[in-house]
């Protein structure tokens, strides 16, 4: 069973940042992420607010220079998907694809995860017309129709990245006004591949072996229509990937992780960054601030225990 001062547990842009401060402290740290480093931020097209990049870099170009900082100072990473975080004595003990680790303390960079519309026909055609990441599936629709349902952010950043293949693009709210930013609006608004279809929800997807179209509803009217549409994208928030621990820890009601000014869950030894901690704004930029944080708090808590 390996044994480590410290295992952060998920590698986007929270967890490499720890990694690289407490790698560049010399701690003895392992970074265990399930699929490959870089979290939601792969999924994002173009990264233009992050301070020190004058032109818009791709998220995946952001990640990968991360990357390739921490393990320049000698972070170590395993890909393997941890199911669970446990107490071992006065150590924690991870179980990931089978595989026992300890560890003295524990910073969990988890983030979130799409959430589910729920809506009949979703899930029976996810892969298959239904996705959550326009630049993963975005090519697949070039010169087709698609719909984008959401209002935030990402899905009105992800209904323009959309234009970039498809001739046209539907994007659907439930409220009459958009709550992105201002800046990201005017660029929806003035792209003319871009159709908003407000005070609407969608109700049903509708096809067979592939995504055919969209029964929606208009919340003031009542109106009900049929759009037909070969790709439906959807954008209606996120929930934290917080269900690891098989003992109590303090959450708000949505699940995301409290912890105080120093990243410090309500368990010693365990820390949270990034999306998964209970805050307001979940950037990039917010992510690698916690990290370093976490780490640097990581760091003397590890030399308290030292007699």
């Amino acid at each position: 069973m390996e044994k480590h001062d410290v295992i952060i547990v998920g590698g986007g842009p929270a967890g490499l940042t720890a990694g690289l401060y407490a790698a560049r402290s010399r701690m003895d740290i392992l970074l265990l992420e399930k699929l490959t480093p870089g979290g939601q931020v792969l999924t994002t097209a173009m990264v233009e607010n992050y301070p020190g990049f004058e032109e818009a870099i791709s998220g995946s170009d952001l990640v990968a220079k991360m990357e390739k900082q921490a393990r320049g100072f000698g972070l170590q990473v395993e890909i393997k998907s941890v199911e669970k975080i446990a107490q071992e004595g006065s150590l924690k003990k991870m179980i990931a694809d089978g595989e026992e680790y300890l560890s003295k303390a524990v910073i969990v960079a988890t983030g979130v995860e799409p959430k589910l519309l729920g809506i009949p026909g979703e899930k029976e055609l996810r892969g298959k017309g239904v996705s959550y990441c326009a630049t993963c599936d975005g090519p697949f629709f070039r010169d087709k129709e698609v719909v984008v349902i959401g209002g935030g952010d990402s899905a009105v950043e992800e209904a323009i990245y959309l234009t970039r293949f498809a001739k046209r693009v539907r994007l659907i709210h439930r409220r009459d006004q958009l709550r992105a930013a201002k800046i990201v609006q005017e660029r929806a608004f003035s792209n003319e591949k871009v159709e908003v279809v407000w005070d609407t929800v969608a109700t049903r997807i509708n096809g067979e072996q592939f995504v055919q179209s969209v029964d929606v509803k208009n919340v003031k009217t009542g109106r009900e229509d049929n759009v037909e549409t070969s790709g439906i994208f959807l954008y209606v928030g996120v929930k934290p990937n917080s269900d690891l621990f098989d003992f109590k820890i303090d959450a708000d009601q949505r699940g995301f992780l409290r912890t105080d000014e120093n990243m410090r869950t309500s368990v010693e030894g365990i820390y949270a960054v990034g999306d998964v901690r209970s805050k307001q704004l979940r950037q990039i930029v917010t992510a690698t601030g916690e990290g370093a944080t976490a780490a640097f708090a990581v760091q003397k808590y590890l030399e308290d225990l030292t007699p």
